[in-house]
């Protein structure tokens, strides 16, 4: 897999899935615009060190009028987008009844609005250079629900729902549009869910019962292979997977 002369933009990418996909893609020869508030030197180091050139723009990709500012960064600095990983996603757990409305309008804001923002703005470029790849990291919860997590299930759906819309839209030209749907993924959002559930100090046993509700592998899915389905939809051989939810799941929505 060649990349060289692309320039990839992760969302959410300092860090967890985002930093591993960009790693990936940083291995395959392209250049790296890197989004969100962690460790942000480690991050842009790590990716510099593939050998290739790496920004970081530290836009809140839930406020629109910022994502325009990075796409614009993008087509100064690096001559555009060319591969668009929209990955950024936050979570919170409580009933419908009482979910707080403005935790549900953040989510709301940054794991589906900022996906139709970023793509609006980056298909432009990618249709005048008549190349682009678009993958929405989305979630099996874009497929399936769980319980106290509305917000994050109605945006992950409407993940899916754009991911097809965008697809069909490109359908006829060298752009695709896919999504991932992966299941637990070991984050440090996923962490703080087994830290929650170890009240005893045994993180194994949380661990072990975390997967085995949901995930019949009974092991994690990881940024590393989530980064090589990236690398492989932005190839040729991927050129008519189009519109696809892709899962990777351990088997999660197989039962």
């Amino acid at each position: 897999m060649n990349l060289q002369g692309k320039t990839a933009l992760v969302t959410g990418s300092t860090s967890g899935i985002g930093l591993g996909i960009a790693l990936k893609l940083a291995e395959a020869g392209a250049n790296l615009i890197l989004n969100g508030f962690g460790e942000v030197d480690a991050a842009l180091a790590a990716v510099r060190a593939k050998g290739v050139k790496a920004g970081h723009h530290l836009a809140d990709v839930g406020k629109p009028e910022e994502i325009a500012t990075m796409i614009a960064y993008a087509e100064e600095q690096f001559g555009g987008v060319d591969i668009l990983v929209n990955n950024a996603g936050i979570q919170h757990v409580a009933p419908v009844e009482e979910f707080p409305v403005e935790r549900w309008d953040a989510i709301i804001a940054i794991n589906l609005s900022s996906v139709f923002h970023a793509t609006r703005l980056a298909l432009p470029g990618m249709r005048q250079r008549g190349w682009g790849r678009i993958v929405n990291i989305a979630s099996v919860h874009g497929l399936v629900g769980s319980v106290q997590k509305a917000a994050y299930v109605a945006a992950k759906h409407g993940v899916v729902g754009l991911t097809k819309v965008v697809a069909l839209e490109t359908a006829q030209s060298n752009i695709t549009c896919n999504a991932l749907c992966p299941g637990w993924v070991l984050t440090p959002l996923i962490q703080k869910q087994i830290e929650l559930r170890a009240t005893d100090g045994d993180f194994d046993r949380a661990r072990r019962e975390l997967l085995a509700e949901k995930q019949p592998s009974q092991d994690f899915v990881t940024p590393e292979q989530l980064g090589e389905l990236v690398l492989f939809l932005s190839s040729q051989a991927a050129s008519q997977v189009r519109g696809v939810a892709w899962t990777v799941d351990g088997g999660w929505t197989a039962q």
